[in-house]
């Protein structure tokens, strides 16, 4: 890999152009294998890949990161999946390996979010993996190796144009970074931060019993805040994102963000949407979009003329207590905070939503009373002490 320029289709916008990335000192550590990049897809591949690098040296599982707009959609180690998310991410009858399990986990975070995403992978992409990401609507994707055959596959999608880039896994920059801003220069020393096991063991709750499990949702959720764009929020569950709230300003709307995705998710396992019976040669954006208005209530007779060409029979809404019976089963599920909790509100909605463990820097002046909320509703929470911005 001893490209020192890449030249870009463009950059954020079509009209920005001429585009390109380059290196000052030395070669590129990336290589594009196959179609040609644009700059926002450089900048999910490259902070994606440092997601799944770290999830994949803290947590020593493949790991897969789905990515939109320089934030993570999903992110994901690879745990085999039950046989109720394999209906619900559109896997059942497929050979998965454990890298694949990894992003369809990735992808079944937030599957509206994620159609058109950017994929990462830790690890040599193998052939069960080249033909989970075939089938999703995806620009491209970044990975330290692939196997011939995987490369073969992904190099037909999108009509050839699907852009592959083979990450040098070794590299390493400097520590110090800059970037430029209306003409003028940032620079600050590169965040090095790796979350792993010592960031849990500062815990300031009653309740102390912090099962592996935990611990590593927990990291799953702190490690993909470092690559979400502040403020964020990451609520995760089986070894996989299921809740991202990112960019908004006030915390509490963050909490909130992440908590409807996360009750989205598990609402999606209901026996009411695993029975959906769509019509022969509906695709899987169509049903994910009929499923996530489903989720939302009734329908307008536009949207029910609508649905009626989806399904072959049009389901019947879930009550609101069916809705309440449903997502009270949610439960030890885990919470990060890229910045620390100012108002107990936030400790309220998660747990609505069954958060159990919590992890975030502290620092607010109203530590106790985040303490004191934790401790009426049993939870656990660590305070490790890093906040995890990232603009």
């Amino acid at each position: 890999m001893k490209n020192r320029e890449i030249h870009l289709r463009y950059g954020c916008n079509p009209h920005q152009t001429p585009a390109r990335v380059y290196s000052k000192r030395g070669g590129l550590p990336i290589e594009v294998l196959n179609g040609r990049p644009g700059y926002i897809n450089l900048l999910d591949a490259l902070d994606s890949w440092q997601l799944v690098k770290e999830l994949r040296q803290s947590l020593g599982l493949p790991a897969a990161a789905s990515f939109k707009h320089v934030s993570p959609a999903g992110a994901a180690v690879g745990i085999p999946l039950s046989e109720t998310l394999k209906k619900v991410y559109f896997t059942d009858g497929l050979e998965l390996s454990a890298l694949s399990a990894a992003y369809a986990r990735a992808r079944g975070a937030d599957r509206m979010s994620s159609f058109g995403d950017w994929i990462a992978l830790s690890d040599k992409v193998d052939v069960p993996t080249a033909q989970l990401i075939r089938r999703e609507v995806s620009h491209g994707i970044i990975a330290p190796a692939y196997d011939s055959e995987a490369l073969m596959v992904l190099s037909k999608k999108r009509k050839g144009d699907y852009v592959v880039i083979q990450v040098d896994a070794s590299y390493e920059p400097e520590e110090l970074e800059s970037r430029e801003v209306f003409g003028v220069t940032f620079e600050q020393k590169r965040n090095m931060f790796v979350a792993g096991p010592e960031c849990l063991q500062n815990l300031v709750t009653h309740e102390h019993k912090l099962s592996e499990s935990a611990k590593r949702d927990l990291l799953v959720a702190y490690i993909a805040l470092k690559y979400t764009q502040s403020n964020s929020v990451c609520f995760a569950y089986d070894g996989q994102v299921i809740g991202m709230g990112a960019g908004q300003q006030s915390r509490i709307h963050c909490t909130r963000l992440a908590g409807d995705k996360a009750d989205k998710w598990f609402l999606r396992q209901h026996p009411a949407v695993l029975h959906m019976r769509f019509r022969k040669g509906v695709g899987r954006p169509e049903r994910d979009n009929a499923i996530d208005r489903f989720l939302l209530g009734n329908l307008t007779p536009v949207e029910r003329k609508t649905w009626e060409q989806v399904f072959d029979e049009v389901p019947r809404r879930l009550t609101d207590h069916e809705r309440e019976e449903w997502l009270r089963e949610m439960s030890d599920v885990s919470l990060g905070s890229d910045g620390y909790i100012p108002f107990r509100d936030n400790i309220d909605r998660a747990h609505q939503s069954g958060v159990k463990y919590i992890v975030q820097p502290g620092g607010s002046l109203r530590d106790k009373e985040i303490i004191q909320a934790c401790d009426e509703y049993g939870m656990v929470m660590a305070l490790c002490g890093v906040r995890l911005f990232h603009h």
